[in-house]
C-alpha cells in the first residue's frame, strides 16, 4: 500500500510538474508579444508601388536617364602615350601587359556602326548588309541592347560580329574602376540574354583615331586590355552623324591607295537615311574594286571575338532582358493609360465645369419651379445605431423644420441608449421603432413600412437640417417624373485638415458631379445623408437592398432602370459629421468604394438592356465605372511619375505639368466653391489633398479591389462619433447633452 502509495503520489509529483512547466511555457507566451502581421490592404499597396518605382528605374536606367553621366572630357596632353600606339594601328592589344596596335590588311575593309541597336536603322542597315553579302561589327550600347535584344540575335545569327560599347555610353575617364567594370558588366550581361553570347571587342565611347589617345584615356584602355579586351577604335571616319549628305559620306568612308580600313559609322543616334544610301552604294563600288567586308577577327585571321554563354550566366542575362522587356512594356502601357485618363478626366472637368453652369443658370433662373409646390406632409426617416452622441442635434434639427413632416426613428439595436434619449425628448410627432440590429436597409425598409406619408425623406443620425431643407429637397416631387432627389451634403466638422479636405471633396467631387449628372439624367448616389423618395417609386423597385454595402448607390441606379428621374436640390443643405481621423475615413470610404463596385456589378445587365435601363447602363454605368472605379485607382501614377520626372526627368516640364493640372483642378474647386456660396480660405489645402489625401483614396479603392477579386465579404463599419456637428448655421445653437465638442457648423 505504502509502495504504491509512493508511486502515485510520485506520479502525481511528475504531473504536477508538467502542468506547472507548461503553466509557465503558457504564461511566458502569454508575456511574449504577437508579432503583428502587416496588413494586406497595407502590404499589397506598397509592394505594387516598390514594384512600379522600381520598374520605373530599371527603364529610366536603360534610357539613359539614371546614372547617365553626359560629360566629355577636353583632350589632354600624350605623353604619358606609347609612341607606338600613338603611330599604331586602330586596334590596340594591351592584354596580358604587353602594348601593340594592330591594322587591318589592304583591300580588306571593317564596317563598325555604333551605338545600336536602334529599332528603325539598325534593320535598315542590316538588309543592306545582307543584300550585299558583307559583314560588319556593331559596337551596341547596353541600354539599346536591352531593349532590342531581337536585333542583336539577327547580327549575330547574320554572320556579324558585336562589341560593347559601354552600358550608358559614359566618358570612362571620368569613371572609377569600379564603374568601368559596371559599364562592361553590364553590357555583356545584355549580349548574354539577347545572344547567349559574350565579346573581347570593345570601343570607348567619344573616342576616334589612335594618335587621339592621351595621358587621360590611356589609362583607362591599359586597365581594359588587363580586362581581356581588344580596344578598337578606327582610321577613316564617314562622319555620318553630322549628315552631309550621301556623296561626301562614301568620300570620306572610302580609303585611300586599296588601303585596309576599320570605318566609323552610325545604326543609331538619330535619323540615319543617309547612312543607309550610302552603304547602298558604296558597298558594291568598293567590291567591284576587290575589296572585302569582314569582320574584325576574319580582317586580322584571329579567333572568333565571340564566346557562348551558358549556365546561370545565361540565365541571368535572360532574365535581365525579360525584366528590361517587361518595364518597357508595363510603364509603356502605364503613360498611354496615364494620357488616356488624363484627356478623359481633362474632359470631365470640362463637361462638368459646362453643365454644372448650365444646371444652375436653369434652376437659379427667376421664376423656375419643378411643377406645383409641394406641401403634402412628409415622413423623415432616422435609422440610427449606436447615435446617443449625436441623435438629439439631428432630431431637434428636423423639429424646426418649416415643412410638415413626422419623424420615425429606426433604433437599429441600439447599445448606447439611443432609443431612450430620442424617447426622453417627449417632442411631438417623434416616433421611436426599436428593431434588433440588421443593418441600416433593413432599418430604412422598416421605417418605410412604418411611414404615414408618401414622399419619404432619409437622412443618416449624425446629420443635422436647415430649417428649409425638407421643404426644398421634396420640391423636384412636383414633377411625376421624379422618383428621387438628391441633397446638399456638407461637411460640419471642417476645422481640421482632414476634415477641410473632405469639405473640398463634397463641394467639388460630389456636388458639381451631381450637377453634371443630373443635367446627363445618370445621377449614380443619391447621399445618405439626405434623400427624398416617392414611396410609389420605392415600392417598384422593391425597397432598400442589402445586396451591396452602397445601398444609396444600389437605389439610385435601381430608381433609373425602372424610368425614374433623379435630380439634384442645390437648397437642400444638410450638415454630416465626416470622419475625424485616418482610420475612421479608412473605414468608410472602404464601404463607399467596395459598395460601389458591388452596386455595379450588381445593375451590369443595364449595359445590354433597352428603354430606361440600356440608357442608363450606356451612360451612367461607363461614367461611374471609369471616374468613380477605374481614374482614382490610377491617379496616385500621377505622382509617382511626377517623383520620377522631378529626380530623374526634366524637372522643370514635370513641375509645369503639375501646376498645370492642379491650376485646372483648382478653377473647378473655386468654381463649385462659388456655386455652393463656399469661403474660399478651404482651398489653401487643395495642393497637399491632391498629394496625401489621393493616395490614401488609392490604397482604399486598391483593397476594395482586392476584397471584391478574391471574394471576401465586408461588413458594415460604424465610425465613432464626436456630436461636433449640433446645429446647422440657421438653427440657434442649443447645447446638447451628446455632444462633446462646440459644433462648427
Amino acid at each position: 500500500m505504502n509502495s504504491r502509495t509512493d508511486r502515485g503520489r510520485s506520479a502525481g509529483s511528475r504531473n504536477s510538474h508538467a502542468h506547472s512547466r507548461r503553466g509557465g511555457r503558457r504564461a511566458k507566451q502569454a508575456r511574449t508579444p504577437r508579432r503583428r502581421r502587416l496588413p494586406l490592404r497595407y502590404l499589397l499597396p506598397s509592394l505594387l508601388l516598390v514594384a512600379l518605382m522600381a520598374m520605373l528605374m530599371l527603364r529610366g536606367y536603360t534610357h539613359s536617364e539614371i546614372l547617365a553621366d553626359h560629360r566629355v572630357r577636353p583632350p589632354a596632353a600624350t605623353d604619358k602615350v606609347p609612341k607606338k600606339v600613338l603611330e599604331g594601328g586602330p586596334v590596340i592589344d594591351t592584354r596580358g601587359g604587353h602594348e601593340e596596335t594592330l591594322s587591318v590588311p589592304d583591300h580588306r575593309l571593317v564596317l563598325t556602326f555604333d551605338d545600336g541597336p536602334d529599332p528603325e536603322w539598325t534593320p535598315k542597315v542590316l538588309d543592306v548588309l545582307k543584300k550585299h553579302h558583307a559583314h560588319g561589327v556593331f559596337f551596341v550600347t547596353g541600354t539599346m541592347a536591352s531593349r532590342y535584344p531581337d536585333l542583336v540575335e539577327r547580327m549575330v545569327d547574320e554572320g556579324h560580329e558585336v562589341g560593347l560599347h559601354t552600358f550608358n555610353h559614359p566618358d570612362l575617364s571620368y569613371q572609377s574602376t569600379s564603374r568601368i567594370d559596371w559599364e562592361l558588366s553590364q553590357n555583356q550581361l545584355a549580349l548574354a540574354g539577347a545572344a547567349g553570347i559574350r565579346t573581347s571587342l570593345f570601343r570607348p565611347p567619344y573616342s576616334s583615331f589612335s594618335d587621339a589617345m592621351d595621358n587621360k584615356s590611356w589609362p583607362v584602355t591599359k586597365y581594359i586590355g588587363g580586362r581581356g579586351y581588344l580596344t578598337v577604335v578606327n582610321n577613316t571616319d564617314s562622319e555620318d552623324w553630322k549628315r552631309p549628305g550621301v556623296d561626301e559620306i562614301i568620300r570620306r568612308a572610302t580609303p585611300k591607295g586599296g588601303k585596309g580600313a576599320i570605318v566609323l559609322m552610325h545604326d543609331s543616334g538619330g535619323d540615319r537615311s543617309q547612312t543607309v544610301a550610302a552603304l547602298d552604294t558604296f558597298l558594291p563600288d568598293l567590291q567591284d574594286k576587290g575589296y572585302q567586308f569582314t569582320n574584325l577577327t576574319e580582317a586580322l585571321d584571329a579567333p572568333s571575338a565571340h564566346a557562348p554563354v551558358t549556365g546561370i550566366e545565361l540565365w541571368k542575362g535572360k532574365a535581365w532582358v525579360f525584366l528590361v522587356g517587361a518595364s518597357e512594356k508595363i510603364t509603356g502601357g502605364l503613360v498611354v493609360a496615364l494620357a488616356v485618363i488624363g484627356v478623359l478626366v481633362m474632359g470631365r472637368f470640362g463637361l462638368m465645369l459646362l453643365l454644372s453652369a448650365v444646371h444652375a443658370r436653369r434652376v437659379r433662373r427667376r421664376g423656375f419651379r419643378w411643377g406645383p409646390d409641394v406641401t403634402e406632409p412628409v415622413s423623415v426617416l432616422v435609422p440610427a445605431y449606436n447615435e446617443a452622441k449625436c441623435i438629439e442635434a439631428t432630431v431637434r434639427s428636423l423639429m424646426t423644420s418649416d415643412h410638415p413632416i413626422e419623424i420615425i426613428v429606426i433604433d437599429d439595436g441600439s447599445t448606447d441608449g439611443t432609443a431612450r434619449i430620442v424617447e426622453g425628448l417627449r417632442l411631438p410627432n417623434v416616433r421611436v421603432v426599436r428593431q434588433q440590429n440588421a443593418g441600416k436597409p433593413a432599418a430604412l425598409n422598416r421605417g418605410i413600412a412604418n411611414a404615414r406619408y408618401d414622399l419619404i425623406v432619409m437622412m443618416d443620425g449624425d446629420t443635422v437640417f436647415e430649417q428649409s431643407t425638407v421643404r426644398e429637397l421634396v420640391q423636384p416631387f412636383g414633377d411625376p417624373r421624379v422618383g428621387a432627389v438628391a441633397g446638399n451634403a456638407k461637411v460640419g466638422n471642417r476645422d481640421s485638415l482632414i476634415g477641410a479636405w473632405q469639405h473640398i471633396e463634397y463641394v467639388m467631387g460630389f456636388n458639381l458631379d451631381r450637377r453634371m449628372y443630373d443635367m446627363l439624367r445618370c445621377m449614380p448616389t443619391i447621399p445618405g445623408a439626405v434623400g427624398a423618395f416617392r414611396r410609389t417609386a420605392l415600392e417598384r423597385v422593391g425597397g432598400m437592398s442589402d445586396d451591396t454595402l452602397a445601398e444609396d448607390t444600389d437605389i439610385t441606379m435601381a430608381m433609373h432602370r425602372d424610368g425614374w428621374r433623379v435630380v439634384y436640390a442645390e437648397k437642400a443643405r444638410a450638415w454630416t459629421e465626416a470622419p475625424e481621423t485616418v482610420q475612421q475615413l479608412w473605414s468608410q470610404r472602404y464601404r463607399w468604394s467596395y459598395g460601389t463596385m458591388q452596386a455595379i456589378w450588381k445593375h451590369r445587365r443595364s449595359v445590354i438592356e433597352s428603354g430606361p435601363s440600356g440608357r442608363f447602363g450606356r451612360v451612367g454605368m461607363p461614367l461611374v465605372s471609369l471616374f468613380m472605379v477605374l481614374a482614382p485607382l490610377l491617379a496616385p501614377l500621377i505622382d509617382v511619375f511626377l517623383l520620377y520626372g522631378l529626380i530623374f526627368g526634366p524637372t522643370q516640364k514635370t513641375i509645369i505639368a503639375w501646376l498645370g493640372v492642379l491650376a485646372i483642378q483648382a478653377v473647378c474647386a473655386a468654381y463649385a466653391f462659388r456655386l455652393d456660396r463656399e469661403r474660399m480660405t478651404h482651398l489653401i489645402s487643395l495642393p497637399l489633398q491632391q498629394i496625401l489625401y489621393r493616395q490614401l483614396m488609392y490604397v482604399v479603392l486598391l483593397q476594395s479591389w482586392i476584397t471584391a477579386l478574391t471574394g471576401g465579404r465586408l461588413r458594415w463599419q460604424k465610425l465613432r462619433r464626436t456630436g461636433v456637428v449640433g446645429t446647422p448655421p440657421s438653427i440657434p445653437q442649443q447645447r446638447t447633452g451628446g455632444a462633446d465638442r462646440r459644433p462648427v457648423a
